[in-house]
């Protein structure tokens, strides 16, 4: 094994330490497992060097005799696991809002704003209506009959069209053949909006909100992505509530309590609402710590972390794939591929380690319950040492989706640094011909063909030795010493130049500020030279 390898199991041990033997995961693939599981790094394709390789050690349980009461102990935990995990199930149960499985032959409908605040200046009404098409197409089994595009003054009126307009789009959505359902492109609508429309249009009606949510919902893997899925379907719950007790209260003349119990119906689902919720964020709570374990075992051991960013689909998991040289990844050319932060393991051209972490896509008005929801995956970002924005160059509304992502990064609170210390890429550049990056300091490169990928890797190493406070270093050790192991296992080690006549080597290495402390004080006689 070269200057600066680490060894895969030395990688592994750092970030499963703390989850080892607490957690019970049954993620997806071990190629892309999520931060809040024991997560398994395969390791990249290593490169070249000399010398030799770190040694593991202490990555197994201790196996040993336990006395009665550390027995007692474990037995209340697995107890306590095994709560969890039926509450997790119950949580987990099936959604009253889920969308039934099956085919839906869907129009697309999409309300042009004329002017106004609500109109925006950098997209257009036929580009909008393509993504809402993408949309659809990412869902199994359903498919665009027709895409409908209809002027509208106010898109957040009721029936969000004009009386004219709305008979035009009645007629043309009835004439349809086999039409099953409408894709109203706004973000949300009112259930008693919903219910109105489809009296109307005699087929279900669907916004923005609830498609991203079907979508997400078909794509979770993983018990903290189905949590906070679940979290983000409460706030539709309590607008569907208050639609079927205002039915009910017509019906019946007003509220009735029930069984004597002094609660309204009202009352009584609230209620229950509010203890879901409860019971959901106290669940996410607990992976959100197993997550912080997890994040110290890894300063320990120094890894940089790279956040990779984008808009959905720009192609952050193919970007990964080029840099990591991971075979097991699998991209997806989709909308809302990635929804759990998953961790991997690549090296930079000095040989130094670093953890790259794919997170979740963005998307233009994607709704802000939605956003919030998702608020516990997405402050892991705020512990990276350095984010990447990757754009898809290619795409004819880059400017805007640059936008949405520059404001959620802005609404998640990042620290300062990280937001001005940023990569951003330019993806896709393979798709046009001679492409130079306009904007300042923004790199050209197509994961899928490697094009401008050394570049990428020497601009994020110049981050990373800024941002980290690692120093490059050149160090005298005695090779009868324990030195040069000692550095193979807490820093990288770029170079070793061995001086035979005196049993010596310089060391060039790369080195953290607690690691180098720690060096200073185990071996003070050694000879430091800096650049």
């Amino acid at each position: 094994m070269g200057p600066g390898r680490l060894s895969q199991s030395v990688l592994l041990r750092c970030w499963r330490a703390a989850a080892l033997g607490a957690a019970r995961c049954r993620g997806g693939p071990l190629s892309a497992r999520p931060l809040s599981a024991a997560v398994r790094l395969r390791a990249p394709q290593r490169p070249p060097g000399r010398g030799e390789p770190p040694r593991a050690g202490g990555g197994a349980r201790w196996k040993g005799v336990v006395g009665a009461g550390e027995a007692e102990e474990e037995e209340d935990e697995e107890d306590e696991a095994e709560e969890d995990e039926a509450e997790l199930e119950e949580l987990l149960g099936p959604s009253p809002l889920a969308v039934e499985p099956g085919v839906q032959r869907v129009a697309v409908v999409h309300p042009a704003v004329k002017w106004g605040p609500k109109k925006s200046p950098l997209t257009t009404a036929e580009l909008q209506i393509a993504e809402a098409v993408a949309l659809v197409d990412t869902i199994q089994n359903w498919t665009v009959l027709d895409k409908i595009i209809i002027p509208t003054k106010n898109p957040d009126k009721k029936f969000i069209f004009g009386k004219g307009n709305f008979q035009v789009l009645t007629e043309k959505i009835k004439k349809l053949p086999h039409v099953t359902a409408v894709f109203l492109n706004v973000e949300r609508i009112s259930s008693l909006t919903k219910k109105e429309l489809e009296d109307a249009w005699g087929v279900k009606v669907f916004d923005r909100y609830t498609v991203v949510l079907h979508i997400f919902r078909c794509n979770a893997r993983t018990k903290e992505a189905k949590l906070q899925i679940a979290l983000a379907e409460i706030p539709l719950l309590r607008s569907n509530l208050k639609n079927e007790v205002s039915q009910l209260d017509q019906q019946r003349g007003g509220s009735r309590y029930i069984m004597g119990s002094g609660e309204t119906f009202m009352e009584t689902q609230n209620r229950i609402l509010k203890e879901k919720e409860l019971k959901i964020r106290n669940a996410l709570e607990k992976l959100r710590r197993k997550r912080s374990l997890l994040r110290t075992q890894r300063r320990k051991r120094e890894f940089p972390i790279i956040s990779v960013m984008g808009y959905t689909n720009c192609g952050k998991t193919t970007l990964i794939k080029a840099l990591t040289g991971e075979a097991g990844l699998q991209p997806r050319d989709q909308l809302f591929a990635t929804l759990d932060i998953t961790a991997h393991a690549g090296y930079l051209p000095s040989h130094m380690a670093v953890i790259y972490v794919d997170t979740i896509g963005f998307l233009t008005d994607l709704p802000h319950n939605l956003v919030e929801s998702f608020s516990a995956t997405l402050e892991e970002v705020a512990y990276s040492d350095l984010i990447v924005h990757v754009r898809d160059i290619t795409h004819p509304e880059t400017i805007l989706q640059k936008a949405t992502v520059l404001s959620v990064l802005k609404n998640l609170n990042l620290p300062s640094h990280l937001l001005d210390s940023m990569v951003e890429v330019h993806n896709k550049v393979d798709l046009i011909e001679r492409y130079k990056p306009t904007e300042e300091n923004a790199l050209a490169v197509s994961a899928l063909h490697g094009h401008g990928l050394e570049e990428l890797k020497e601009e994020i190493e110049k981050k990373i030795l800024t941002t980290t406070g690692k120093k490059i270093l050149t160090v005298n050790v005695n090779l009868e010493g324990p030195q040069l192991s000692w550095l193979y296992k807490e820093a990288t080690v770029q170079e070793v130049e061995v001086m035979p006549e005196d049993g010596t080597a310089r060391v060039k290495v790369i080195i953290g500020n607690s690691a180098f402390g720690r060096y200073k004080n185990l071996f003070p006689n050694s000879k430091i030279f800096t650049p």
